[in-house]
């Protein structure tokens, strides 16, 4: 068929995108779902900081405590996530999602009891160990439905959009719940959305990926790339960690603390800008080149921060600065999905999370001697090297992240995305 003369388009090429992509089988509800279930990801630990402090008045217990979770979680996403590949996502998430919750429970009475210390690190490293890692799920779904149409970085960029949205949102509700109402109740929201956004995941069986035979051994942290992609994303979550830190601390040394949030804000507007933007385009240049085009240009947008006099420039920077973060992010997980079999997808995506959560948990510690010795510009000097440190880790595996010309080998169902509208039944789970 021809239209005006020239070959029609696909379906999956016609008009926007997004809209394009939302209008598969289940994908609104797929998205609704995840974005609630993650929105823990930047609430929990911030709600365990504030309600530990509140009943024990020490920031450093609090600090320690939610360390533990942040630990615990880093170990025990990738092998959840393995046994997601192996056993099915509905499988795993209905009990992970059991134990969470019971564990939430457990922690909030032992804190508003005041029960013994340690009772507070044993309860606080399972209800961080087992928040379920829905990004890497959601987006392991999101390779089975669109396969190899160029609609899936499309969706990789929303589900980075989404991210940025939660991590603008969830701090302040969290805050305002354990300030303003009660110190449980930040807990409490986290793991309440938690375990709705998870079950009703789990209830979504239309777009869950099929179970396939293990015909690949080993984990998927030895495919080849994959150590390089979580080294960038150890030093990135690093440098994003330090650049919280340092803004909070530049923003008292001017006198506006409060305006703090605003900055990160504008920080995390300019990601999403910068994900909408390059999930909207089909790109001609390589997957691994953009990867390190858009890597080079994070640590660009950090470099002058060191440097700069006022909050209001800093606001500008840093929007800017912001703009390269979510395609980076995007590219990486585009290049998992390219390099890993189905058999190893959701283990492999919790690998890339797991690796920007270590940062976040090494940085600030770190950045904040720094700042705490000489000041808010050098914690952004120190950002900008944790970010000069990814992009030679991205130099130096450059060869291991080059992929083959053309999609990947593994064999794949037709993706719905890729059928005629008439082709695609109902809008079920």
């Amino acid at each position: 068929m021809r239209e005006n003369g020239r070959a029609a388009a696909p379906a999956y090429r016609r008009g926007n995108p997004y809209l394009r992509l939302l209008r598969t089988p289940g994908a609104r509800r797929l998205v609704a779902a995840g974005f609630v279930g993650r929105m823990p990801m930047s609430m929990l630990g911030l709600g365990i900081v504030l309600l530990v402090s509140a009943m024990t008045g020490k920031y450093a217990t609090a600090g320690a405590v939610a360390a533990t979770g942040a630990i615990c979680y880093a170990i025990l996403a990738p092998r959840l996530g393995r046994l997601a590949d192996r056993f099915g996502q509905a499988r795993v998430l209905r009990p992970l999602t059991a134990v969470f919750g019971i564990s939430a429970v457990a922690f909030t009475t032992c804190a508003v009891l005041r029960a013994p210390l340690w009772t507070l690190f044993v309860a606080g490293g399972v209800l961080g160990g087992t928040m379920p890692s829905l990004g890497s799920m959601v987006r392991a779904r999101w390779s089975c439905l669109a396969g190899d149409t160029p609609l899936l970085h499309t969706a990789f960029a929303l589900e980075s959009v989404a991210d940025e949205l939660i991590f603008v949102t969830g701090p302040v509700i969290v805050t305002i719940l354990a300030t303003e109402v009660y110190p449980v109740a930040g807990v409490a929201a986290a793991a309440g959305l938690a375990v709705a956004g998870t079950l009703w995941l789990a209830a979504q069986r239309r777009t869950e990926p099929p179970v396939q035979p293990r015909e690949h051994p080993g984990s998927a942290i030895r495919v080849p790339g994959m150590i390089a992609l979580a080294t960038v994303y150890v030093f990135l979550g690093a440098m994003f960690g330090t650049i919280d830190l340092s803004t909070i601390a530049f923003a008292s040394q001017q006198g506006h603390k409060p305006l703090a949030g605003l900055v990160l804000g504008t920080y995390a507007l300019g990601s999403a800008v910068g994900g909408l933007w390059y999930g909207a385009r089909q790109w001609r240049a390589p997957l691994d080149r953009r990867f390190l085009i858009t890597l080079g240009g994070i640590v660009l947008g950090v470099a002058p921060m060191w440097a700069l006099p006022t909050l209001l420039i800093l606001s500008v920077v840093i929007f800017f600065c912001g703009l390269s973060i979510a395609p980076t992010l995007i590219a990486g997980f585009s290049i998992v999905e390219r390099r890993l079999p189905p058999q190893l997808m959701t283990e492999g995506m919790s690998w890339l999370s797991t690796s920007i959560g270590i940062g976040l948990a090494l940085g600030p510690p770190v950045a904040g001697h720094i700042i705490d010795a000489r000041g808010a510009h050098w914690g952004y000097a120190f950002a900008l090297g944790c970010g000069i440190l990814a992009a030679l880790s991205g130099l130096l595996g450059a060869r291991a992240l080059r992929l083959p010309p053309g999609p990947p080998g593994t064999a794949r169902p037709p993706p719905p995305l890729a059928r005629t509208p008439g082709g695609a039944s109902g809008t079920g789970n």
